[in-house]
């Protein structure tokens, strides 16, 4: 796919396995038709935030080309977290997945249940640290900073730790 919008997609998980489900979560974003994966981060055991009594997560960030529009895509990512058996009990609590946009380009949304940039993805190290690993220099088109930027202010002191392993990840 030649055109299209840069896109960067937040993905984490704390249940069950959350390694193999951020993995599974990738393959379903792959069979999205309208979007292309170009690049998938490495995977990171996350420490909780908001809600700190509950497992660690596993995060990651992917960039996708993508010819849809940023309902769209929500729309086709909401539908992986059903289909993956996402239940929503509440903000920040335990989920089995979870997919967010982080950037679509360099458009800026503010509409009920879509909000783009991502609204805290610039306070949030277990965001941050994947998504300056595969695109550093992207640009936060709310605040004119790139990402490293961004991360070298951040107060956020959670740990975020690189996961090894291998999973069955189409790419990563």
């Amino acid at each position: 796919m030649d055109d299209g919008v840069i896109c960067f997609l937040g993905i984490g998980s704390n249940m069950g396995n959350p390694a193999a489900n951020c993995a599974a979560a990738e393959r379903h974003i792959y069979d999205i038709g309208g979007v292309a994966v170009l690049r998938c981060s490495s995977l990171y055991r996350t420490q909780p935030v908001g809600f700190e009594e509950q497992d660690w997560f596993v995060n990651g960030v992917i960039e996708v080309r993508t010819a849809l529009g940023p309902r769209p895509l929500m729309d086709a990512l909401l539908g992986v977290e059903d289909k993956m058996g996402r239940v929503r009990n509440g903000k920040w609590g335990p989920r089995i997945i979870d997919i967010d946009i982080l950037f679509y380009g360099q458009t800026v949304i503010n509409e009920k249940n879509l909000v783009i940039p991502h609204p805290r993805l610039h306070k949030r190290r277990f965001v941050l640290v994947p998504l300056d690993e595969i695109a550093p220099h992207a640009i936060h088109p709310g605040f004119g900073v790139s990402v490293r930027g961004l991360l070298d202010r951040l107060d956020d002191t959670n740990k975020v730790e690189w996961l090894s392993g291998e999973w069955d990840r189409p790419c990563g």
